[in-house]
């Protein structure tokens, strides 16, 4: 009897068990709301020279003076590099002595033609002579032009290949170049917005670099869209003078809303 009230008891006990609620699990964190967007579309874009170039030597030779550095300004025109030229003015010099005799030769023979004591044939010899030694001239001259690298407009040195004495050869790259002036902004915007894409269209581009944000518009639309990406490609102008903007930041341009 006993053996049998103590089962009965542990079965009436796990019942009453069975039947309590179980603790309610915590509630899971919210997620946090996501950041409210300013209207508008928006794509990368980069900051680039309206031109830039990369010198290189035009004839072998020995750098006599390096008159830029990494980051100097210059004027259109400026010598930047000076290759040493004592071969060439040579050649010059030679050329111009030449001429001069030529010169010399062809009056001469003018003056006897003058005295009946010359003929064409001489003359026109004479005259083909002079001619040749003043092409000579004009080629030496164009050598030694060549042995001072001159900028082609203002700007900035972007990046110096060479050192000062420093031997080169035909074709070496030298300096890099920046114009200076206003940037412009290379951007590759979605094909379908070409609907309302057209030259003029303004829009505001913020730089990550400077923090700030900056007018700019629509300067030029591609005629192709890239078949890969699906984008086209725009150039565009920044809408005023900004000192501390170079060329090769980048940051996001915001279109305004459709």
């Amino acid at each position: 009897m006993r053996l049998l009230t103590l089962l009965i008891s542990m079965a009436l006990g796990g019942a009453a068990q069975a039947q309590t609620p179980a603790a309610p699990r915590p509630a899971a964190a919210a997620a946090p709301a996501a950041p409210a967007t300013t209207g508008g579309d928006t794509i990368r874009v980069l900051l680039t020279p309206d031109r830039e170039t990369t010198l290189a030597s035009p004839i072998p030779g020995r750098i006599r003076s390096l008159n830029t550095s990494l980051g100097s300004g210059f004027g259109a025109g400026q010598v930047l590099i000076a290759l040493e030229c004592d071969e060439p003015n040579a050649r010059l010099r030679i050329a111009k002595a030449e001429l001069a005799s030529a010169v010399e030769q062809l009056d001469a023979k003018q003056r006897m033609q003058a005295l009946q004591q010359a003929g064409d044939v001489e003359i026109n010899l004479a005259q083909s002579a002079a001619e040749k030694a003043r092409a000579q001239v004009a080629l030496q001259q164009a050598q030694v032009a060549q042995c001072s690298i001159v900028a082609p407009w203002a700007g900035r040195t972007a990046k110096v290949h060479v050192r000062s004495h420093m031997s080169v050869t035909a074709g070496q790259p030298l300096v890099d170049l920046v114009k200076s002036g206003p940037l412009k902004l290379r951007l590759n915007a979605p094909s379908r917005w070409l609907g309302h894409l057209k030259t003029g269209l303004a829009f505001e581009v913020a730089i990550e670099e400077t923090g700030k944000r900056y007018p700019a518009k629509v300067s030029a639309v591609n005629s192709r869209v890239d078949s890969v990406s699906q984008t086209v490609e725009l150039e565009a102008t920044l809408s005023g003078n900004f000192p501390e903007l170079l060329p090769g930041m980048s940051g996001t341009a915001v279109f305004p809303a459709r």
